[in-house]
């Protein structure tokens, strides 16, 4: 079955994976139409299944990709940084660890700036950025190309630099995680390098906030 929207809906449906939440008031202005427009074409696209309710407000429905990466940092921001300053506890000096691709994964490099001795490996182009120039750290990137939309960096290359190495800790994140608790994203090449990260930590600690319970994505 066909699914056929308006010119503005489609609008309303790019806002929302660009900027992760939505706003009466905000689109109404964004898209010059009343406020009561924009809630009829709210309700059209959640009964569409183009939408999806969560907490604080819509995203856009899952399917085969993900959502920007500027709507990835903005949601769920206040638990994702609560997320962060817990796991970055975790982590003790002179340890080694992997950090992987995710605005979550992201926020725990931020608190890393105090510890000492570390040895940090990541595929997050951000990751290596923000740390680089911190005394007491060791900052090692993967080889590959790197991602247009986000920073991170995938392929055989990535895969190739991890299996060198055996880390205390691995930092990972996901895009989803089902009823069973099997993880999800939305890019092979991303999962294929998650795996060899996993396989060669020690041990690894999720970070994710709530709103994956309540997300779809096709990788396993």
């Amino acid at each position: 079955m066909n699914i056929e929207i308006s010119r503005r809906q489609s609008l309303i449906l790019d806002y929302i994976r660009e900027h992760g939440s939505v706003q009466v008031d905000q689109l109404s202005s964004h898209l010059q139409v009343t406020p009561q427009t924009i809630r009829r074409d709210l309700n059209q696209l959640y009964e569409l299944q183009l939408l999806q309710r969560v907490h604080g407000g819509a995203v856009v429905k899952d399917n085969v990709e993900n959502l920007g990466y500027g709507a990835r940092k903005i949601l769920m921001a206040e638990e994702k940084s609560d997320i962060a300053r817990r796991a970055a506890e975790l982590l003790p000096n002179n340890s080694s660890l992997f950090i992987n691709i995710g605005t979550t994964t992201e926020r725990v490099a931020e608190y890393l700036d105090q510890h000492k001795g570390m040895l940090v490996i990541t595929n997050n182009i951000n990751v290596a950025s923000m740390l680089w120039p911190v005394p007491g750290l060791e900052v090692m990137i993967t080889g590959g190309a790197v991602r247009r939309s986000d920073g991170g960096i995938v392929g055989s290359s990535a895969e190739e630099f991890i299996d060198n190495f055996k880390v205390d800790y691995a930092i990972i994140g996901c895009s989803a995680i089902d009823n069973e608790g099997e993880l999800f994203d939305f890019d092979l090449k991303e999962v294929r390098v998650t795996r060899a990260i996993i396989a060669h930590a020690r041990s690894v600690i999720l970070v994710t906030d709530s709103l994956k319970f309540e997300r779809r994505a096709p990788i396993r």
